[in-house]
């Protein structure tokens, strides 16, 4: 029990600090800075719905895909890590200005693509996005039972719970944290992001390395499974 608690701990890190619901929040706050509360929450609701059903979407077919383009978990492991790894060190990186200029951008994509921005620019790419897409399905591959699989999912839900939340919040989120209290916070999930990259990096370097010594007979593939295969 105190197993998958701790690895409920350590997926809902992952997830939770690549996601960002705080850039959510101050992202959602400048695209709707005079909406009313009901129209605040019905798009927040929506936003939410759309990118909890591509994470599961993605965790469940994750194996497919792999199977469908002849990718190994260890590629995958070292290419997400990379990913991520840059994701983390944008965070850290960040100047207070660039939510703003990225809210700006979203402001014009919205006029020229749809009026419902609950779809995109929130839900794609704020919510789910190429980096938080990637951390599931590593995490659902790295699963080792159904029931850790199960904990992937349960923390994506809580997740993207604590998105929306957090934008219909977003006025006194805002208010309180100010552009130095969110930046702090930033830079700490920058940090967190960059350790959890480079683990999965670790991990999937060094499936690539046992792989490679199983091909080459220097270990028993009899008592050792290959770990790229999905």
């Amino acid at each position: 029990m105190l197993i998958l608690l701790e690895y409920l701990v350590i997926t809902f890190l992952a997830v939770f600090v690549v996601v960002n619901p705080l850039t959510t929040a101050f992202v959602f706050m400048a695209l709707l800075p005079r909406a009313s509360d009901e129209k605040r929450r019905i798009i927040a609701a929506r936003s939410t719905r759309i990118a909890t059903l591509l994470f599961f979407v993605f965790a469940t077919l994750g194996g497919i895909i792999f199977q469908l383009f002849g990718i190994t978990l260890a590629a995958f492991r070292i290419a997400g890590g990379v990913i991520l790894f840059g994701i983390a060190m944008n965070m850290i990186r960040r100047r207070g200005d660039e939510d703003e200029e990225k809210a700006e951008e979203a402001r014009a994509d919205k006029a020229r693509i749809t009026d419902d921005i609950s779809v995109i620019p929130l839900a794609i790419p704020f919510m789910s996005g190429p980096g938080a897409i990637a951390t599931v399905m590593i995490l659902t591959s790295e699963a080792p039972t159904v029931y850790h699989t199960g904990l992937v999912y349960l923390a994506v839900l809580a997740t993207t719970v604590a998105c929306y939340f957090a934008m219909i919040h977003s006025r006194h989120i805002v208010r309180f944290l100010g552009d130095t209290g969110k930046q702090i916070l930033t830079k700490i999930f920058g940090l967190i992001l960059a350790v959890l990259a480079i683990q999965f990096i670790i991990n999937g370097a060094s499936d690539a390395v046992t792989g490679y010594m199983l091909d080459k007979g220097l270990l028993d593939g009899a008592v050792i499974e290959d770990p790229r295969t999905p």
